[in-house]
């Protein structure tokens, strides 16, 4: 039976689009998402469900039933689905701006949303409607979900986070936007040449979006370069005006972000860029037409791709234009469309909190200050004391190179107004700093937001914690370590600025959506409270005694395995064995989580047995399934996953393992495919250096879906070992305060290498060329940084990883016990759930209370 053809099931997908902005008021300003006149709510029944999608078909993709294509089928759903949410958007936009209520303004550079189809059916309370009224139709719902197209929006955990948090607010009755870039092509779509990880465009708007809303004539004109220039106001004050080279326009593009049964409709409001002046018509005539459109293919590199490489000075450029480019749209789009034309913006705070997802929206700070002072006339002082209520900073990593430095050359070049505004909140606060601690002149250099080596730059970390509100870290450990070791001199000087907010993720995608089968024996035994109420997961503990209840859980297992090899089969060519434990580790590329480690206990088992120091039967049957993007520049991390590719290809066809050891890499980790694969694991991989991680969120879906841990004591891991107790969790590994003691003394990695032959052995293993054709120099990048460097002591770890696999191991050979683990980690796991996230925000930080 097709896995969407149960009814009891909640489909995939996330936000939707928006509205119809018509010209208001005397001053012709268009509307923003908040405002505007009712529409008609079709009818929730099977016979006005098929009225509408029939509609739909026929009036706006112009073909009859009969002649419609597949694509054509899936848009007329979406917009019926669509329509079906419209009147509560605007009931809730309307409301909105009747009630004033203080908002919150997400700023993030990414939001990974996955597809939308199912999110919005769930919303609606539509998914058995709209099943059997397309089933009338002659035409099967998963069908047209599976033509869906996830938008390429986001990349890692820091997008999926904001996509979750987006959704927590609209079904807690949160007033809100979520403000980003509309990207064309998104990050990139990952594909596997020999093993080497090639990146190719994401064309996921290829055929059209159903789920946004183009707004052009809301454009907002964003400007760049020039210079500055001191004159006299006609009060006699001297002021600063800005003098820009070139512009961009800043089109709106808007989604619905529908709140869970409850009615509410957020907005999701996402910013392309055009070119003010796209076609000379004179230099196309004179048969120049490369230049006749140049303007407007510069402008449009602003929102063609995700994080652009940046490892050249037009990269880095790039990166800086797209930040600045959708934090000034949004920051002039709820100033000039949100509030009244008679709103006295000394009061902005009231009114809205600016969340700062990370550094990369950070240059909002300089450009409030100038819209204040340069545009709205106010003087510096009332300016700040706006500015410094109106932002809170998540600082989301701990690794001093994610903090983000930009050259003060490039941004003086590129905003020369705001590197002037930086440089004199710079000098008041280090007279903050000096009057605090004076003689400190070292300490002025370590906090002061401009850093002088290795060049001049801006420290945006710093900027964003002299501005913001409050400042927080996403898991207790990380929050501690911000306060103590990156940002410790902002913390010395303002401890009440700092506070924890722990990671969470939306129960309605990552369980009620995801693992549908799952969801239905959660309701069934608790009830169906659980989705809002992730808590409630604590009732179901005593079911982990119960043996019927068990079997039952065992069931929604190996269903999901079932169809996470039939998805990986038809999707990837991929076929994961019967009967084995699924071992996954699934995240970002990067170094610090350590995919080198996994990489290495794979070859360590394989070592073993074609050495003839085990038997093949000794290893308990266990596929292990990689899912990682590398950015495109990061030389070692591509190098790790053609490494992984490499050893599955020898691995995979090795009769002498018996069949019992599998790698598999599907390419194009995303949204979608981990809806179907966190469900079906057994193990979760989140072995990353302690103090590395800052929390993590796949720790979290991946406990809540019944896996097991294996981790070090980093991030989120912490929280969820304290909740789900030392016997089902297996610990390993140093602790931060060992790893910084290791390194104090000297790491030697060398040393571990000689000293633990099972190690040596792997290593030794992939310099022999028996996963690269003979070559014995394919990976000697890899060895030689492991080797000499190892910057996230992967030699040191291995043993206590190798250990605590056995005691997986062991433990998996007892599945009652292991079954037992897993509905406890489910059951003591409800913490993490993004609405608990958001509430935390609310009262910790934005002080906001729900709209009801």
């Amino acid at each position: 039976m097709p896995e969407f053809a149960h009814t009891n099931g909640a489909m995939h997908a996330d936000e939707s689009p928006q509205t119809d902005h018509r010209v208001l008021g005397p001053a012709n300003k268009p509307t923003h998402p908040m405002a505007l006149a009712p529409v008609a709510t079709p009818r929730h029944s099977v016979d006005g469900f098929v009225q509408e999608f029939l509609h739909e078909l026929n009036t706006t993709q112009g073909v009859t039933l009969s002649a419609s294509t597949i694509n054509d089928q899936y848009k007329a759903l979406a917009l019926t689905v669509r329509n079906y949410l419209m009147a509560r958007w605007l009931e809730t936009t309307r409301n909105s701006i009747k009630s004033k209520s203080k908002a919150v303004a997400y700023l993030s550079a990414e939001y990974l949303l996955g597809r939308q189809l199912g999110n919005a059916l769930l919303a609606a309370d539509l998914a058995d409607i709209a099943q059997e009224g397309l089933k009338q139709c002659g035409i099967e719902l998963w069908q047209l979900r599976a033509q869906e197209v996830e938008p390429g929006l986001g990349n890692g955990g820091l997008g999926r986070l904001a996509a979750c948090f987006i959704d927590s607010l609209a079904t807690m009755n949160v007033p809100s936007v979520g403000y980003g870039i509309r990207y064309e092509y998104g990050i990139f779509r990952q594909t596997f040449v020999d093993g080497r990880q090639v990146e190719q465009p994401d064309t996921w708007l290829s055929l059209g979006s159903p789920w946004e809303f183009p707004h052009p004539e809301a454009a907002v004109t964003i400007n760049f370069g020039g210079t500055t220039e001191k004159y006299t106001d006609e009060d006699g004050r001297e002021r600063t005006r800005w003098l820009p080279e070139w512009d961009v326009q800043a089109i709106p593009y808007n989604y619905m972000v529908p709140g869970y049964l409850n009615g509410r409709v957020n907005t999701l409001r996402l910013w392309s860029a055009e070119a003010t002046r796209a076609f000379d018509l004179q230099i196309f005539n004179s048969g120049d037409y490369a230049r006749a459109v140049r303007a407007q293919t510069f402008a449009e590199n602003i929102s063609k791709v995700l994080y652009p490489e940046d490892s050249t000075p037009q990269g880095k450029e790039l990166r800086l234009q797209q930040q600045y480019f959708f934090v000034a749209a949004s920051i002039r789009d709820f100033i000039n469309q949100v509030l009244g034309e008679d709103f006295d913006l000394h009061n902005l705070s009231d009114r809205i909190i600016f969340q700062l997802n990370d550094t990369h929206p950070v240059i909002g700070v300089p450009e409030l200050m100038r819209v204040l002072i340069d545009e709205e006339g106010f003087g510096w002082d009332e300016a700040w004391e706006v500015t410094s209520k109106c932002f809170a900073y998540t600082c989301h990593t701990l690794l001093p190179e994610a903090l983000e430095v930009w050259p003060t050359e490039l941004l003086g070049r590129l905003l020369p107004r705001h590197l002037e505004i930086i440089y004199a909140i710079n000098d008041r606060f280090l007279e903050q700093v000096r009057d605090r601690f004076p003689g400190d002149e070292v300490r002025v250099g370590r906090m002061s937001i401009i850093a002088e080596y290795p060049e001049r730059a801006v420290r945006m970390a710093h900027l964003a914690s002299v501005a913001a509100t409050k400042i927080n870290g996403v898991a207790e450990l990380h929050s501690q370590l911000l306060r103590d070791k990156v940002l410790k001199d902002f913390a010395d000087l303002w401890p009440e600025k700092f506070t924890n907010v722990t990671n969470g993720v939306t129960p309605r995608r990552f369980l009620r959506m995801a693992n549908y089968k799952l969801s239905g024996l959660l309701t069934e035994t608790i009830g169906s409270g659980w989705v809002t109420d992730l808590e409630r997961l604590r009732e179901l503990e005593p079911c982990a005694d119960d043996p019927e209840f068990r079997e039952k859980f065992r069931e929604v297992k190996a269903f999901n395995k079932r169809r996470l090899t039939n998805l990986l089969r038809a999707r990837d060519g991929i076929d994961l064995p019967e009967g084995h434990m699924l071992d996954v580790m699934v995240k970002r590329l990067h170094e610090y989580k350590r995919q080198s480690l996994k990489i290495l206990h794979v070859i360590s088992l394989y070592e073993q047995v074609i050495s003839g120091k085990i038997s093949a039967d000794e290893i308990t049957p266990r596929t292990v399934v990689f899912g990682a993007k590398a950015a495109p520049g990061y030389r070692l991390a591509k190098d790790t996953i053609h490494l992984i590719n490499k050893v599955a290809s020898v691995v995979n066809e090795d009769k002498r393992l018996d069949g019992r050891l599998k790698v598999a890499f599907p390419a194009n980790y995303n949204v979608t495919l981990a809806e179907k694969l966190i469900p079906a694991a057994d193990l979760s991989e989140q072995i990353s250096l302690a103090g590395k991680e800052a929390s993590g969120t796949g720790n979290m879906k991946f406990a809540l879906n019944g896996a097991l841990t294996i981790g070090t004591d980093d991030g989120a891991n912490v929280e969820i070992r304290e909740l789900v107790g030392d016997d089902h969790f297996f610990l390993f590994g140093m602790t931060e305060p060992e790893v910084e003691a290791l390194q104090a003394k000297g790491y030697h990695p060398g040393e571990y290498y000689q000293n633990n032959p099972q190690l040596k052995a792997a290593v030794d293993l992939i310099q022999s060329g028996i996963f690269s054709g003979g070559d014995r120099g394919t990976f000697d990048s890899l060895t030689s940084s492991w080797l000499y460097h190892d910057r996230f002591m992967v030699f040191a770890d291995f043993d206590s990883y190798i250990a605590a696999q056995k005691k997986v191991e062991e433990k998996y050979a007892d599945q009652d016990a292991w079954t037992r683990s897993a509905i406890l980690n489910m059951a003591r796991t409800g913490y993490f759930s993004s609405d608990r996230s958001m509430r935390d925000y609310m009262t910790r930080i934005w002080n906001i209370t729900p709209d009801f």
